[in-house]
């Protein structure tokens, strides 16, 4: 399959079919099969044939502000972080309105198979205000965004080759990565939370898929290393989860220089406060409610705020997975001087 006749210049091929039915027993919330797109063959849902040219081709506003990550990097924490920045700390919108209406995701209705979605109505059919609200969030996000004033707050998984060409060119983004091993715990526990995954395997059999790029958005190197490219870029800004993690203060600082924002130590602190893990768990702004109260996500499962820790991996690892992963990672970051801030002796 080809999209350069959609002004889309990638091309795009199916999964193997009896891969993708042997990946869909374990990710129950797809039941068509996956696409590989591009030269470095980004692996997602078959649905993201749909929604790629209305992606690629989406009219920018240079006063667009995107939000970029692999999922599960602490997209969520650094939305918060950007959107307080950016909108001259205003605690009392950012309580108001939660941060799914703040930024709408761009891709997320790639996500959601014609399955799901009938199932999903069916059970919020007695609610006219629910099947409205479901409406909203599956809707796809050129559509959301067409329609929103600006300036436009954007959370996006995708990598920069699969955005408009002119991104960097027109409007800001805020990258942030994070320790492929914590990646992988959390975005587990997401998959299992959060039906449109629906993942029932076990950890060990997720992180083979994960390493093995048959998941979404993988490969993961790969998507790291294009943002990693262009980190000198005026309209980039790339930050590590970590440097969050150590040292929150000084990542204010760096957000709030490329936003051309200049903040007290109180109100930076004030920020760093609100900004906490604890605080950040009870923040309902944040918490992805919304999901819970449609019935997407699953009951019994760990929250969409976890515990916001780095290095949590190693609770889930055993020594081959240890192994496999050290190697794993050394073998992606030969051909980069990408390093994690927290690893750069050990890679």
């Amino acid at each position: 399959m080809d999209l350069k006749n959609n002004n889309v210049p990638l091309e795009i091929n199916n999964v193997d079919q009896e891969l993708a039915n042997k990946i869909m027993k374990l990710f129950t919330g797809e039941h068509t099969g996956f696409v590989r797109v591009g030269p470095k063959g980004y692996f997602f849902p078959q649905k993201y044939t749909e929604e790629a040219s209305k992606i690629y081709n989406m009219p920018l506003r240079d006063s667009d502000v995107f939000v970029a990550s692999y999922p599960r990097s602490g997209t969520t924490w650094t939305q918060e972080l950007v959107w307080m920045v950016a909108n001259d700390l205003d605690y009392e919108k950012s309580a108001a309105v939660p941060l799914t209406q703040r930024y709408p995701f761009l891709e997320f209705s790639i996500c959601v198979h014609p399955v799901m979605k009938k199932k999903f109505t069916e059970e919020n059919s007695y609610s006219e205000d629910k099947l409205k609200l479901l409406e909203d969030v599956i809707q796809p996000g050129t559509d959301q965004l067409a329609s929103m004033p600006s300036p436009r707050f954007i959370k996006t998984h995708l990598p920069l080759s699969l955005l408009p060409p002119d991104l960097l060119e027109t409007a800001k983004m805020v990258y942030v990565a994070r320790d492929p091993r914590d990646v992988v715990v959390s975005f587990y526990h997401l998959n299992r939370l959060i039906r449109t995954q629906g993942y029932i395997g076990d950890f060990k059999t997720y992180w083979h898929y994960f390493i093995n790029d048959l998941h979404h958005w993988t490969p993961y190197f790969e998507h790291l290393k294009e943002a990693w490219e262009k980190r000198h870029h005026p309209n980039l800004l790339f930050l590590f989860y970590e440097e969050l993690s150590k040292d929150l203060q000084k990542t204010v600082r760096r957000v709030s220089q490329f936003f051309n924002k200049d903040y007290t130590m109180d109100e930076i602190i004030k920020l760093c406060e609100h900004l906490s893990i604890m605080n950040f768990k009870n923040n309902k702004s944040v918490n992805f409610n919304v999901m819970a109260e449609l019935g997407v996500t699953i009951t019994g499962e760990q929250s969409f705020i976890r515990k916001g820790k780095a290095g949590g991996w190693r609770d889930y690892f055993d020594e081959e997975m240890t192994k496999e992963a050290e190697s794993w990672m050394q073998n992606n970051l030969r051909d980069t001087d990408l390093r994690f801030p927290h690893l750069e002796e050990d890679f």
